[in-house]
């Protein structure tokens, strides 16, 4: 069973306008803002079965290379675009941090430069984003903050790796991810659930129609009918070019909730119960190692989390939470570097 901790400062209060999860959801993607984006310098990496990620880099104006760093991975269907990855990136430049943020597989800038769709499985592609950062900046730690699928595949990732190096990687936080993707699956077939499974759909088969524009050569011989819901497009697409036996097969193999027992590297997963795009009872039955933290909340839907007077700046209050881990990193690097001291005062 997963071991479920509240710190005091992660207790999430709902606006009281939005306590339901499927209003925090939509309006925690679509409530409008205005954005001054800086697209950053993009990096194209190179992945294990020659395709390419992108990475997008974003720091102030200094010439100072010894920032910290933060590697952002997006959702199912998002991109460097996303409106929670261009939000953080105002909030990360501004508190001195160098930030990443990747496009996986036909996603953003990745659509141009990838011949094969993304899936939860290919964590090796996060690797190699880690790998890239180290050899641009080899003396700056590096945390990850993954959403929803991004942070699938962080998981995947940490379960695969062990205690192997992964870069500079010193911790990571994965928000809202899918543990169970048949799960995650069956729950798109009923109630509300149907509309998830349509957006889904749509939005990814016109992904996949536009790879197969690109690259043509990678393209089936025939384009079928679009699919109706997800899991015939993991039949049809995901699972024949991810190399799984079908849509089940690809749903087993993916899905960390087995593996969670395995990581043994420093990670934090946080979430609701009223998530309704990612059923939470996936999570609190599986078995996490000692190195994984979990954290959930009554409320805050699939990366909503809008809440009502908290203290924080704005009503963005998952935001803030994320600047709140990534600035324990400092507190913990500090108590290590008096560690150290103390020990060598000791041995004097």
């Amino acid at each position: 069973m997963a071991v479920t901790t509240n710190r005091e400062t992660w207790e999430f209060h709902a606006h009281p306008l939005m306590a339901n999860g499927h209003l925090q959801t939509v309006l925690g993607i679509q409530w409008p803002r205005r954005y001054s984006h800086d697209p950053g310098t993009s990096h194209f990496v190179p992945v294990s079965d020659g395709d390419q990620i992108v990475l997008h880099e974003n720091a102030s104006a200094t010439l100072d290379k010894s920032l910290p760093i933060v590697l952002m991975i997006h959702g199912l269907g998002g991109c460097h675009m996303s409106t929670y990855m261009r939000r953080m990136v105002e909030h990360l430049i501004v508190r001195g941090y160098r930030s990443f943020r990747m496009d996986m597989r036909g996603c953003g800038a990745g659509d141009v430069v990838a011949q094969r769709p993304t899936h939860c499985g290919r964590w090796q592609d996060v690797l190699a984003a880690m790998n890239h950062i180290a050899e641009l900046y080899p003396d700056c730690d590096t945390q990850i903050v993954g959403f929803s699928m991004g942070g699938t595949l962080v998981l995947n990732m940490l379960a695969e790796m062990g205690s192997m190096p992964v870069g500079n990687l010193q911790r990571s936080l994965i928000i809202s991810p899918p543990i169970d993707l048949a799960n995650v699956e069956r729950s798109f077939r009923k109630g509300m659930g149907r509309r998830y499974d349509k957006f889904f759909v749509k939005l990814l088969w016109k992904q996949n129609v536009q790879r197969w524009q690109l690259h043509p050569e990678a393209a089936p011989s025939e384009i079928p009918r679009p699919p109706r819901r997800l899991r015939e497009l993991d039949e049809i697409v995901t699972a024949p070019t991810g190399g799984f036996r079908s849509a089940a097969d690809y749903y087993e193999q993916s899905s960390p909730g087995p593996k969670l027992s395995t990581i043994s590297q420093p990670a934090t997963i946080f979430t609701s119960e009223d998530d309704p795009v990612v059923p939470v009872d996936s999570l609190l039955e599986s078995s996490v190692s000692d190195s994984t933290e979990v954290i959930t909340t009554s409320h805050g839907g699939h990366l909503g989390f809008l809440s009502g007077q908290n203290g924080d700046p704005d009503f963005r209050w998952l935001d803030w939470r994320i600047l709140d881990w990534l600035g324990e990193s400092n507190q913990l690097s500090d108590a290590e570097e008096s560690r150290q001291a103390d020990c060598v005062s000791v041995s004097r």
